[in-house]
């Protein structure tokens, strides 16, 4: 199985691509990891990505459609999960051409931009250990329970403001695989309120 989990930041889906993990054994691929396993490795890709990563500039799609091309042909017979990848319609399009054959779901994470708001905008962590706190689910402590007791912070892009731009860019660009995946048949919409166990109840049901 070939899953890509869609869904705003703060939609939750880091905790259900573990558990979609573990339960579908899967591998969890990140698009980080592959970028750095291939400059690591010292690949004609990972060097062009070298590059671009050391000037700061974004990682062209050709790029990282060749270092996924590459990790899927080393892969052939296991399941992967992409989580936060694609994210423009372009690169949806690019994964559709390596994925051809391939039996493909697309799982999309549904929660009310309200909702992604107060549940990012609650988030603290720890400067030492970076440790997460959710205002909503409690009071804060004072410091973190680590070895070290950091203070809790609240980083800037977990403030509202930030929150809201990054929703904007969500929706310009990101939300249109929604419609790509949709078009093609294979999107599964889960609505994402509740506890997690319940939500991924929901995408247990719906995968099968």
């Amino acid at each position: 199985m070939i899953l890509i989990l869609l869904g705003a930041p703060g939609a939750g889906k880091g905790t259900q691509a573990e558990q979609i993990r573990v339960h579908y054994n899967l591998n969890h691929l990140s698009t980080g990891d592959l970028l750095r396993g291939a400059v690591a490795d010292g690949t004609e890709l990972g060097g062009l990505a070298k590059g671009y990563m050391e000037s700061g500039k974004l990682v062209p799609d050709d790029v990282i459609l060749g270092i996924i091309n590459d990790y899927l042909t080393e892969h052939k017979s296991e399941g992967v999960l992409f989580d936060g990848f694609p994210r423009t319609t372009a690169q949806a399009e690019g994964l559709d051409e390596i994925l051809k054959g391939a039996t493909v779901k697309a799982v999309s994470l549904d929660v009310p931009d309200d909702v992604v708001i107060s549940r990012l905008s609650s988030r603290w962590s720890c400067r030492a250990c970076g440790k997460v706190y959710n205002s909503s689910l409690g009071d804060l402590p004072s410091n973190c329970d680590c070895t070290d007791k950091g203070e809790l912070y609240q980083r800037a892009d977990d403030k509202p403001e930030t929150i809201a731009s990054r929703l904007e860019v969500y929706h310009s660009q990101t939300e249109p695989i929604i419609d790509f995946y949709r078009k093609k048949g294979v999107l599964i919409v889960v609505d994402g309120m509740g506890q997690p166990k319940e939500i991924f109840g929901r995408i247990k049901d719906k995968l099968g």
